[in-house]
C-alpha cells in the first residue's frame, strides 16, 4: 500500500523524530524561514543520517551527514517514521520545517 504524509515541525537545532506509522522510502524536508530555501532529501537505500542537501542562492547541492534517518517502530506501526538530523542550515531552532514522507508499498510497516 502506498502512503504519503505531509506536515510541519518546529526546528530545534537537535534531532527531531517525526512519527508516521510507517517507515518511509522517501523524505523531503524544507525550511522556508531561512534566507533562501534550505532542504534535505533522503531515499531508501541511502545511509541513515545522510541526505542530499540543497542550500543558498545560488543553490548548492551536497551530501550531508546530519540529514535524515528512517526508523522502525513497534508492532502495528506505532512510532515508525523518520528523524531530521541536527543540520544547522535546515533544522534551525524556532523555524518551521515542512516535510513530505512517502512509502511506496515495499517499505516496512513495522
Amino acid at each position: 500500500m502506498n502512503e504519503v504524509k505531509t506536515g510541519t515541525v518546529e526546528g530545534t537545532g537537535a534531532a527531531i523524530n517525526v512519527q508516521l506509522g510507517f517507515q518511509p522510502d522517501y523524505v523531503k524536508v524544507y525550511n522556508y524561514d531561512s534566507a533562501g530555501v534550505e532542504e534535505l532529501e533522503w531515499f531508501s537505500g541511502m545511509t541513515n543520517g545522510h541526505a542530499i542537501k540543497k542550500t543558498g542562492a545560488p543553490a548548492r547541492t551536497k551530501i550531508t551527514s546530519n540529514g535524515i534517518s528512517a526508523y522502525g517502530g513497534t508492532a502495528g506501526g506505532n512510532g515508525a517514521g523518520f528523524t531530521v538530523g541536527a543540520d544547522t542550515d535546515v533544522n534551525v531552532a524556532s523555524e518551521t520545517l515542512f516535510w513530505l514522507a512517502v512509502r511506496n508499498g515495499c517499505g516496512s510497516q513495522s
